[in-house]
């Protein structure tokens, strides 16, 4: 993460992170997860800005012990990743939070990306 430099929105939101890499840039998302597309500057910048953040407001799922597990990712940073089981916004069932690695490992992802 030494190399890692951040890239935020005019609001001042980190999107990610961009990081040298040869001749050009690696993208880097919230989760820590490389898009390894080799880019010059302003693509890379253009690609963070195009991905935004509204993509961790989906539906993601968490493989844990051979099942997949329905969540919402509730917290990000370089210190960890916090998800919770998916209440379907209700406010009177119990959840379970997972605190996860940064980099997120690959059992979480984009729900409907496993074959369940």
């Amino acid at each position: 993460m030494q190399t890692w430099i951040e890239h935020r929105r005019a609001d001042g939101e980190l999107l990610g992170w961009i990081r040298p890499e040869g001749d050009g840039f690696v993208v880097i998302d919230l989760l820590g997860r490389e898009d390894p597309t080799l880019r010059d500057w302003p693509a890379a910048e253009e690609a963070l800005e195009e991905k935004g953040l509204a993509w961790l407001a989906e539906p993601w799922e968490l493989e844990r012990d051979g099942e997949v597990i329905d969540v919402r990712i509730t917290g990000v940073s370089p210190s960890g990743i916090t998800v919770k089981t998916e209440d379907f916004g209700a406010i009177d069932i119990p959840v379970t939070v997972y605190h996860l690695p940064f980099p997120a490992p690959a059992e979480l992802r984009p729900r409907g990306s496993s074959a369940r």
